[in-house]
Formats: C-alpha cells, structure tokens, sequence
C-alpha cells in the first residue's frame, strides 16, 4: 500500500538472501476476503476496487475479487514480484526518474478502495541503488498520495511490517510459523474491543498536551499535541471515518493504532534508535538532535549507517527533517518476543516516532522521506500523567 496509498516512511529494509519465501497464510482465506471487503475497505456496489500483491498470494487476491463482484463493486488485480520491482529500477534510464507516475496519478482519481498486500519478500531487493536516484522517484511520485486523500480513496494494507516471511521471524525472534499464526490471527481479530480501545486513547490524546517519551537507550524527548487531529487504525473504515475522509478512511492490518502529529517546532530532544536495519546492514544507536521541532544533528554507527546517512543527505528537500508523528499501539494480541531485534506499530504499549512524511497521521508533510524509530519499553507522559509505563499501556 505505502506506493500508492498515502503513505508513511518504510521501514529500513533487512536482508534475507537465502530465505526469501513467503510463509503460507495460517487463515481461511475466502473468510478474510469477504471480512476485508465488507467490513474493513466498507466496499459499495458500483465502485471501482484496486488489488495489489505478489503471485504466491494470488488466492487472497482472486478471493477479494470475487468478494468485490459480490456487493456489486469492480475490481481489478494488479500483480507484481521482487524480480519486476528490481528490474523497473535497475534496468530503466535514468532520465525517467523524473515522470510523475502515470497510473498512480490516474488511480487517485478513479479508484474508490485500494486494497494490497505488503508481501514483498526480499528485504534487500534495491541494495546498491542510487541514494540520487531514489530521491528523485521519490519526488517525482509525492503528489500521488495527497490527491489521493483528497478524493477520498479508501486503503487496506494488509502487512503492517509484519506479514510473515524468515527472514523477519528472525529479526523478532520467532519461529517462522508462530509469526504466520501471531499475523493471521492479528488479521483475523474481532475489532470490536480495539475500537472500543482505540476511542479510549484518542480521548486521552485529544485532551491533552505536552507529550514526554523516555526509553532505557537515552531517549528523552518532549512535544505539544493540542488541538492535533488524532487518528485511530482499529481495522475497520466506519461511517464516521467516511464523513471526515483523507487520511481517516486508510487501514493498517494488522490493526491497532492512535496516532496524531505535533504542533509545529515544538518537538525538543533527543531520539534514540538502538537497533534497525538498512537494506540487511544493521544500524546502531542511530542518534536523532531534535529542536525547534526539526532534526538538528544525526549520528550512528555499524555497518549500514553509511548507506542509511547517504540516502538521507540525497533527499534535499529540509521538509525531511521535521518531526511528524507520535503513534501508539493498542493491540494486545500482537506481542513481539524481548529478544526482537526490531519494533513494530501495533503491539499494546509500544510507541513509535518518525520524521518527515506525516500526511498517513493527518499532518501536512508529504515530502517522499521519513525515519520511523520504534522504541519498545518506553514510558510516556501526558501532562506530567503516565499514559505507558515501561512499554505497558496504562489507560
């Protein structure tokens, strides 16, 4: 979803050179179709329906389809793979880099629903890609997702960061089926008591003020959200979330997430990431100065730091550097083992950060970047009040 939906900053990639398969779905598949259809994209006879993904969940796919001619709607498939993703950036010229893509900008404008699977396998699939080159794609592509929340275009992404392959059962060390299971039964929830959460926390977050974060790792760092829309992902696009439209009708599956952005430069402080991954090299202790409510410093260290700061300094844009969104998560059947090496959005307590791209979080920024820092066992103040302690969630 993240090419074509509004999106948020992907995740750095990870590696996974021997073990890029995909893990089979655990689910009754034409149970979820129908359920993702109906209920979380709220499809409407006559509309047109996109559905994206790769070949080995073509059964998924062609599952929403027909769920999609059910309730009277259209749908269309559109596959891709790792190997055509590569070639459509390695083996075309550059002097394309520029083009506005043709049909994203069309789809904004004709497809009421977009539904896709975040199941791309290779994690290292761009390595040795031109940081410049990404720039510049990037840009050429940023008007997509803001003409998109303008006219209302639903989303489903069916992913999250956590749909399930080996390579990432490592990193959140898990055997590779427990991952399939813990993903699919996320999927599959009744959304009945996240909703009910979910109201609970943007309640909270509506009401209040001054946001502190703190992490075991160094980071200490404050924010003012007054008077910030406050966004929930609860796994459903309900009717209240079709009046208000833009970034309120996109859902992330595995559903359960708040989140809002700040008030602008007053974000202070200091953002630590202690572990991620660039493309399979890990990145460590990657250190964020944060004043006047933008990045002001950037260190870290470890065998991908290099590559991570030379795609970063080729996005010119100073947009990148602005602090974007706070994002808690409410889920607690999505729990992530203490020997992780990587974060998630949604798990019960835990908190993410980003900089850059926030329009997903009902911000203004759509520049084509953005880090997103998860910060697991992290305690947070609203107003001098603990709303997560030590990464439990206190509401």
């Amino acid at each position: 979803m993240r090419a074509l939906a509004p999106a948020r900053p992907p995740r750095q990639r990870q590696r996974a050179r021997h073990r890029r398969q995909a893990i089979s779905a655990a689910t009754d598949l034409e149970q979820l179709a129908q359920r993702l259809v109906t209920q979380s994209a709220a499809v409407k006879e006559g509309e047109l329906v996109m559905i994206t993904g790769r070949p080995h969940d073509a059964e998924l796919m062609e599952n929403i389809a027909v769920n999609v001619r059910k309730v009277g709607a259209f749908p269309m498939i559109e596959y891709s793979s790792d190997r055509l993703g590569k070639r459509l950036f390695f083996d075309v010229p550059e002097k394309y880099d520029s083009q506005v893509p043709g049909w994203g900008s069309k789809l904004a404008g004709a497809a009421n629903v977009i539904i896709s699977l975040g199941n791309a396998t290779t994690e290292d699939l761009f390595e040795g890609a031109d940081p410049k080159r990404m720039a510049a794609r990037g840009k050429a592509g940023e008007s997509i997702g803001p003409a998109m929340m303008k006219n209302n275009v639903r989303t489903v992404e069916i992913g999250n960061n956590l749909y399930p392959t080996p390579w990432r059962a490592e990193r959140l060390g898990m055997a590779p089926d427990a991952l399939a299971t813990m993903f699919w039964n996320a999927v599959n929830m009744d959304y009945g008591d996240l909703q009910a959460c979910g109201d609970q926390v943007k309640a909270v977050l509506a009401g209040g003020n001054e946001v502190h974060i703190t992490q075991p790792n160094g980071t200490d760092l404050k924010l003012q959200i007054k008077g910030r829309p406050v966004l929930v992902s609860d796994g459903v696009i309900s009717a209240d979330d079709l009046k208000r439209g833009g970034p309120a009708v996109a859902v992330y599956l595995p559903a359960g997430e708040v989140y809002t952005t700040p008030v602008a430069g007053t974000a202070e402080g200091k953002l630590v990431d202690s572990r991620s991954f660039y493309r399979g090299q890990q990145v460590d202790n990657l250190t964020l100065t944060i004043a006047g409510g933008k990045v002001t410093a950037m260190t870290g260290s470890g065998p991908g730091y290099a590559a991570f700061k030379a795609e970063y300094d080729a996005v010119l844009d100073p947009r990148k550097d602005l602090f974007g969104y706070l994002d808690l998560g409410i889920n607690s059947n999505v729990k992530l083992p203490a020997s992780s090496q990587v974060g998630n959005w949604v798990p019960a307590g835990t908190v993410t950060v980003g900089t850059g791209s926030n329009t997903w979080a009902g911000g203004d920024n759509s520049v084509p970047y953005g880090i997103n820092v998860f910060l697991p066992g992290s305690t947070v103040t609203l107003d001098g009040k603990p709303i997560i302690e030590g990464g439990a969630l206190k509401l």
